[in-house]
């Protein structure tokens, strides 16, 4: 029972905190006069990814390499399968060709890539470093396409600021945008000393959840990969509550925007963080888990590119994908 509540209470403090965290950065970067496309390209990209990022971190530099690995696939595959089947219950998601083919392809590559080093069985360091050098020039590419489609990035950042902050009821425009930063800015102090007490928090949080689930697992003897199905379906529960809130509203760039993000954050930059701090064999997280995550993320790219949009129907073959994959896992 104490291991059942350390996890639940460190999952939902940790997310919430991370939250808190990202809509504080985005404050202060902008206070500090950083560009509304780099703040939109980069820091909400990686905001999306920070419980990610701390999980498995924390669970590379303890030595748990196959917790660390499989709490990226699990996130992977469950925010292109259960995230984008849910919302496309809800409302049909339709997607830009232009998107599919840059942040699409750029996602669908850095998944492959993270299978390919996968393979062997063994990350080592120089991958790890490998993957977080991809990161940075798939970050490139990603701010290069935000500042070809800057519409797109201030209503991402107006969603990341959420309803703390309701502004005017001004259309998102960068004018809007920036009249609301200049509001906030007598208050740079105080968002900076959030930030940092969010993150300390989400530290804190992330190490109880990972010792919870931990603790569950060798009392039930469940294996790694089950345990990072868990903290990667939890994991990516912020992207699931917005993408059901943007379909809601129709705002469908928006979910689609997140979780391209999101699993191009995992896949280089959390699972090359984890390779370089704690590299080592897997067991429990098989060719076929890996071989899986890269099918998921197919199989949502080729819905969303035939028709330009996923209509409910796929949406349910993407839940049902979703639930094989967790079946196999267990």
């Amino acid at each position: 029972m104490v291991d059942i509540i350390q996890a639940v209470v460190g999952l939902v403090v940790l997310v919430l905190a991370s939250d808190r965290m990202v809509r504080s950065s985005i404050r202060v970067s902008r206070s500090l006069g950083v560009s509304v496309i780099l703040i939109g390209a980069v820091i909400v990209g990686f905001g999306t990814s920070v419980p990610e990022f701390l999980v498995s971190g924390l669970a590379a530099l303890e030595g748990n390499i196959d917790l660390a690995v499989s709490n990226v696939t699990s996130s992977n595959t469950a925010n292109v399968s259960l995230v984008l089947g849910a919302a496309a219950l809800l409302t049909p998601i339709a997607s830009r060709r232009a998107v599919i083919r840059r942040e699409g392809a750029l996602m669908f590559a850095s998944v492959v890539t993270l299978a390919a080093v996968l393979a062997g069985g063994h990350p080592e360091l120089w991958q790890g470093l490998l993957l977080l050098g991809l990161l940075g020039v798939a970050t490139t590419l990603m701010a290069r396409w935000a500042s070809e489609d800057p519409d797109a990035v201030l209503a991402e950042i107006e969603d990341e600021l959420g309803d703390d902050d309701p502004g005017t009821g001004e259309p998102s425009t960068e004018a809007a945008l920036e009249g609301r930063f200049r509001r906030l800015r007598s208050e740079v102090g105080r968002e900076l000393v959030i930030g940092i007490v969010a993150l300390g928090i989400t530290l804190v949080a992330a190490d109880q959840l990972l010792d919870g689930a931990i603790g569950l697992g060798q009392r039930f003897g469940l294996s790694a990969a089950f345990l990072g199905l868990m903290t990667g379906v939890g994991t990516s529960l912020p992207e699931l509550s917005a993408a059901i809130a943007a379909a809601r509203h129709g705002e469908s760039d928006l979910i689609l925007g997140n979780i391209l993000g999101s699993n191009i954050f995992n896949s280089l930059g959390v699972a090359g963080l984890a390779a370089t701090i704690g590299p080592g064999p897997l067991v429990d997280v098989t060719p076929i888990i890996v071989g899986l995550m890269v099918a998921a993320s197919f199989l949502a790219g080729l819905f969303a590119f035939t028709g330009q949009r996923i209509v409910r129907f796929e949406g349910v073959l993407l839940l049902v994908a979703f639930a094989a994959y967790a079946v196999y896992v267990f």
